[in-house]
């Protein structure tokens, strides 16, 4: 099996701590920081190489935060293309209150990439692109980079034979739905915000999606609806299935690990309803662990076979 391909544009290392609780003024004394690489398509490279897939990750990086993200990942099993950049890759930071268990996450925007540093991310993953192969674009594009970026992305998938499977929003992700993906992972508001309308019962989300594919727009679409759960859409079916009653740890990466969950059974030769169910499972896994900890192979397993999908007329 050819290595799936993760483009990160705007990568991060993660910080994770928690605090008695969160007020304002006084000084919040924090337990020890988890860190951890961060940005969509990391998140997914870490969770699809768990599930004994070979992963090739294309990211720019720089300053100090970008070397501990280099080192890091060299160490994990992925193969890292690092495009070196003059900015310093970001730090976001989340803060879990321990008195209401809620979490606050501090996302930044990211450094500027030039445009030859750009170009050399796009060069870099159109040289890693696998002919008939899995390409994986997740995440938001760094400040001033093209709103077009995964729209040409998606040509060149195209033009390779490649799939390409892309978790962003707004103007960027319309205009890579235009030039058409293989597959298409928004959460309900993005999805609700792409098309202008409401999806608030499980009737309009089973319509949205299938517009999507009918126009050609891409060939499945997989949403994620929170606590309603997660639905799954192509041209030969659709499938539903309720969220699993999780104990919430952390949310961080529940969505990027449906992604790899879906895509690694994919891969593998499932069938899109054995795919969908693997990937519900791999995001509820996230919700089980801390911080940055993402779905493990072992959570995953255990989890798979209580997910209840539905074929949908």
């Amino acid at each position: 099996m050819s290595p799936v391909l993760c483009l990160t544009l705007n990568p991060s290392v993660d910080l994770f701590t928690h605090t008695p609780r969160v007020v304002p003024t006084d000084k919040l004394r924090c337990g020890p920081p988890q860190r951890g690489p961060g940005g969509g398509g990391l998140n997914v490279a870490r969770v699809l190489q768990r599930l004994g897939l070979p992963v090739r990750a294309v990211f720019p990086a720089g300053g100090p935060a970008g070397r501990w993200l280099v080192d890091h990942l060299a160490g994990t099993g992925i193969q890292p293309a690092c495009v070196p950049i003059a900015g310093e890759t970001r730090e976001n930071f989340t803060v879990m209150a321990q008195d209401s268990g809620e979490e606050y996450r501090f996302v930044l925007p990211g450094p500027t990439l030039s445009d030859a540093e750009l170009q050399a991310c796009l060069a870099a993953a159109t040289d890693a692109l696998p002919a008939g192969g899995w390409v994986i674009a997740s995440g938001s594009l760094p400040p001033g980079a093209p709103s077009d970026t995964y729209a040409r992305l998606a040509s060149l998938a195209r033009d390779r034979g490649a799939r390409l499977v892309l978790d962003t929003a707004g103007t960027p992700l319309a205009q890579a739905l235009a030039t058409g993906v293989a597959i298409v992972k928004p959460n309900r508001r993005e999805l609700s915000e792409l098309l202008g309308e409401p999806l608030d019962t499980e009737q309009r989300c089973l319509d949205a999606a299938r517009r999507l594919v009918d126009n050609g727009q891409a060939d499945t679409v997989a949403l994620s609806m929170g606590a309603d759960g997660a639905m799954l859409v192509t041209s030969t079916g659709a499938w539903v299935a309720p969220a699993l009653p999780i104990t919430v740890a952390s949310s961080v990466g529940a969505g990027d690990s449906f992604t790899a969950g879906l895509v690694a059974g994919l891969a593998q030769g499932l069938a899109p309803e054995a795919a969908f169910a693997q990937a519900v499972a791999a995001g509820s896994a996230a919700l089980l662990r801390p911080g940055t900890g993402l779905a493990l192979a072992a959570d995953i397993a255990l989890l798979e076979p209580q997910v209840q999908a539905r074929r949908l007329a």
